[in-house]
């Protein structure tokens, strides 16, 4: 099968950045949108931003022109790059992608802390 391991989170002062990674490992096949969630603790598991086979992303409206959604076809990996960051973006932030033969996988997920 295949697994996604995230990296990257940590402790970041508002109006810092943070750059997540999401790297896939195993029989990575079929692969389609990847997307990247986030959770805080007592809240939904929110979509952030996704990106397709094709390079075509899409955001939720309150991260538009902070994060940056990318990926690295040779390395298997996807980015998220978190500018400006503000307290509320706090969470644990999930990988997931979509394959044709695993069906929707999940990563394992990384902290994003925001404070002073």
């Amino acid at each position: 099968q295949v697994q996604l391991v995230e990296s990257g989170g940590g402790l970041v002062q508002p109006g810092g950045s943070l750059r997540l990674s999401c790297v896939a490992s195993g029989n990575i096949i079929g692969i389609s949108t990847t997307r990247w969630y986030r959770q805080a603790p007592g809240k939904q598991r929110d979509l952030v931003a996704s990106i397709t086979t094709g390079g075509r992303s899409d955001y939720v409206d309150s991260v538009k022109g902070r994060f940056t959604i990318s990926k690295n076809n040779t390395k298997n990996t996807v980015y998220l790059q978190m500018n400006s960051l503000k307290p509320e973006d706090t969470a644990v932030y999930y990988c997931n992608a979509d394959f044709a033969v695993w069906g929707s996988k999940w990563g394992q997920g990384t902290q994003v802390t925001v404070s002073s």
